[in-house]
């Protein structure tokens, strides 16, 4: 297939790139640079099948030019992070929104026949509902769970209205190799990794015990394919079994799920990191993390179900949380230091 990747050069786009190039397909990967870097994809610039573009998803001629021809698009470009958005509500808006509404009207214009978009576990919001259910969401927490939402709801009408088939991965809490540890806006894994290798001590925000269902980035890839390729003929198949579990008025949406399905408190995640990068440097088993306030906006728990990912797509994560740390820690105290 020909694929276009945007946010190729970020954290999740540039596992992609790789994994499909080295799988044969033809990779356009758009990129703006602002939260991705050359060096992730570095190793496929020489490579036949791969082709990067430095430009920006909010300049609709750009996305034009990196869709033509392509079979498949896998969004992955955003302005991430709850706090970034609350302190940017317009830069994340104009990122999150406007940048996304241009590669759907590119890819409707270009015929491009499946866009795969990555969704967001924050549209579930205030829903104390656990674990969470793609058809149950409560009302937004932040300028960036309203953005991933209005995605949804703009895929779902291009889907209506124009016949472009549009698939919604809601990931929770990715992580794994080359997610970026520094700026103001670090995700809390590699964010803390950084902090033990250096032996000083990271901060956890409110009392630990708020949970995740982290999320290693195999699954996430494994995900990605299987939204791609999957035939529509069985996935519609399979989604109108599955709907008719649902209740009557539940939405009927093609958005998934992914995550492990697991469930993981801060303290238990900064555990599992020291005991992990421990067996490198056992002095790090002697680092203590800070206690501080909690930041607005965070959701005290999330756990996802992947019940309908299972049913329809065929999902079935290899990596539980546990040994996601394992592999995420032997990669940053390999590239880190």
């Amino acid at each position: 297939m020909k694929i276009t990747i945007t946010g190729g050069a970020g954290f999740i786009g540039s596992n992609l790139c790789e994994y499909f190039v080295d799988k044969g397909h033809e990779v356009v990967c758009l990129d703006n640079l602002s939260t991705g870097f050359r060096r992730n994809i570095q190793s496929l610039m020489e490579k036949e099948h791969f082709c990067f573009v430095e430009g920006d998803i909010r300049h609709l001629d750009t996305c034009r030019r990196v869709v033509e021809g392509a079979d498949v698009v896998l969004h992955q470009a955003a302005l991430g992070s709850v706090p970034r958005s609350i302190n940017d509500p317009i830069n994340t808006n104009s990122n999150n929104i406007d940048g996304f509404l241009n590669m759907l009207v590119a890819a409707r214009d270009a015929g491009v026949h499946r866009f795969v978009y990555a969704a967001s576990s924050s549209t579930y919001g205030s829903s104390r509902q656990l674990p969470k259910v793609e058809h149950n969401i409560g009302r937004p927490l932040s300028p960036y769970a309203i953005t991933k939402f209005v995605n949804e709801l703009y895929a779902n009408v291009f889907s209506d209205l124009y016949g472009i088939e549009t698939i919604g991965l809601r990931y929770f809490n990715v992580f794994g190799r080359r997610q970026d540890p520094n700026g103001a806006y670090a995700a809390v894994i590699p964010l803390w990794v950084k902090a033990l290798i250096n032996h000083q001590q990271p901060y956890i925000n409110g009392d630990g015990n708020y949970s995740r269902d982290f999320t290693y980035i195999e699954n996430v890839i494994q995900a990605n394919e299987l939204a791609a390729t999957i035939p529509s003929d069985i996935l519609l198949k399979r989604a109108s079994l599955y709907n008719k579990t649902l209740p009557p008025d539940a939405p009927t949406d093609m958005v998934f799920n992914v995550a492990y399905g697991g469930n993981t408190t801060l303290n238990e995640l900064f555990a599992c990191l020291r005991s992990n990068l421990a067996r490198y440097d056992s002095s790090i088993a002697n680092v203590q993390p800070i206690y501080r306030a909690n930041r607005p906006g965070d959701i005290p728990h999330s756990q996802a179900s992947i019940d309908k990912a299972c049913q329809l797509l065929g999902y079935c994560p290899q990596y539980d949380a546990q040994r996601g740390f394992e592999q995420a820690c032997e990669w940053y105290w390999n590239n880190l230091r």
